[in-house]
């Protein structure tokens, strides 16, 4: 993994045209009182270096070829408690060779502030005021910092994405490894779905499965939504009692090898009525032909026009809508994006591309949802653009009811 991640750096130095490029680790949150959540590392980091800890930094010369990691200060307490990664493990996964203390890095930023003026970092991810949680501020920290030494900061976020978008065949093969594994956890599940009596049940099923297959475990929180909670379309209590005659939902993806999947499946628990066979065929078939539109090169405002004809045809056909300009309606009964990228984070940035590529992973996932009749069903594939036309990576799962 460290040649990647050595390509990786190679490949943004290259984007950028030479030039600084310092990033930080995400730093440990708060969970209670003394004590922190889990630590999962800030995506572009971990691309560039595959270091796993909190609070560790980079710094890049993109002129001279040249990376140092930044070393946290760590108490032998905190060591003592939570243990602490060492330079020369550092060095192993990273391949950068040379590991430097907090204040040797200042005294190098100082002295590249000397002959660089501008110097590139992350800024504040895109629509960030729409987030209803706090930002970890290690990023804003470091930018802070950074604006403090340097003329100019300017935000790389974007060219970031844009290389992250397009996968290399080495992570092609981490997410198909992925994916297969989490698309026979569901198989599993379906092979005994009336065994389970909760929601909280049938994630423990995941969560077993995917810890006792080498996964570090789940990609996001995942969802078990049965019932009218799959109108919620972020749904993460999964508490409920199953009922019989009832829809469940399942949006699940494990975590392996520093990537993710992310599939969802709609399955009947006891004979479904009329109406949600009526419902899930709707989506089913307008996920068939929407995953049909991928190609490359296609324009992704095409795509985005084609898929909003196609849902809109499948709400009319369920008498949800009237016509295609019955627009608040069609937001009412599908209110979300159609895809999204999939690769570190199970919301990979594209990098606003203006049409699709080869090596682009991205979900396809249509969903009804009715709030008045307790009925919501999504269905989502995790498809890889190819050079030819595209390959559905979690085909192998069936989408029946």
């Amino acid at each position: 993994m460290k040649n990647l991640f050595a390509s990786n750096r190679d490949r943004i130095i290259t984007k950028l045209g030479g030039g600084i490029i310092v990033l930080s680790a995400y730093t440990a949150m708060q969970r209670s009182n003394d004590a922190a959540f889990a630590f999962e590392q800030e995506a572009n980091f971990w691309w560039l270096t595959g270091i796993e800890v909190a609070d560790w930094q980079l710094i890049i010369d993109g002129t001279r070829g040249k990376s140092w990691l930044v070393a946290p200060e760590v108490s032998e307490s905190h060591k003592i408690f939570d243990g602490s990664l060492s330079a020369k493990e550092a060095k192993t996964i990273s391949g950068v060779d040379t590991v430097v203390s907090q204040d040797e890095a200042a005294s190098i930023l100082r002295d590249l502030a000397k002959k660089h003026s501008v110097v590139y970092s992350l800024g504040e991810p895109p629509h960030a005021e729409f987030f209803d949680f706090s930002l970890n501020p290690a990023p804003k920290r470091m930018y802070d910092l950074l604006d403090r030494t340097f003329n100019s900061v300017q935000d790389c976020r974007k060219e970031l994405s844009q290389l992250r978008a397009i996968k290399q065949p080495e992570e092609v093969a981490l997410i198909k490894k992925v994916i297969a594994l989490t698309v026979e956890a569901f198989k599993g599940y379906k092979s005994q779905i009336d065994d389970f009596g909760h929601e909280y049940e049938i994630e423990a099923y995941f969560s077993h499965y995917f810890r006792s297959h080498g996964a570090k475990g789940h990609a996001y929180d995942p969802i078990v939504a049965s019932g009218k909670n799959a109108c919620t379309l972020h749904y993460v209590a999964n508490d409920t009692r199953l009922k019989k005659r009832e829809l469940v939902l399942l949006d699940i993806g494990a975590r392996m090898g520093g990537y993710a999947a992310d599939v969802t499946r709609t399955y009947a628990f006891g004979e479904p009525t009329k109406r949600q066979r009526a419902v899930h065929e709707a989506v089913q078939t307008a996920q068939s032909r929407i995953i049909a539109l991928l190609k490359p090169n296609a324009l992704v405002e095409h795509y985005q026009r084609d898929v909003d004809t196609i849902m809109a045809e499948a709400l009319i056909s369920l008498g949800l809508m009237k016509s295609v300009d019955d627009h608040d309606n069609y937001r009412k009964y599908f209110p979300h994006a159609i895809s999204h990228g999939l690769g570190v984070d199970v919301h990979d940035a594209l990098g606003a591309p203006r049409t699709l590529q080869p090596g682009m992973i991205l979900t396809v996932e249509p969903g009804i949802y009715i709030p008045e009749e307790g009925i919501g069903v999504r269905i989502e594939d995790d498809v890889l653009i190819t050079a030819t036309g595209r390959t559905n990576l979690s085909a192998r799962l069936s989408t029946d009811l």
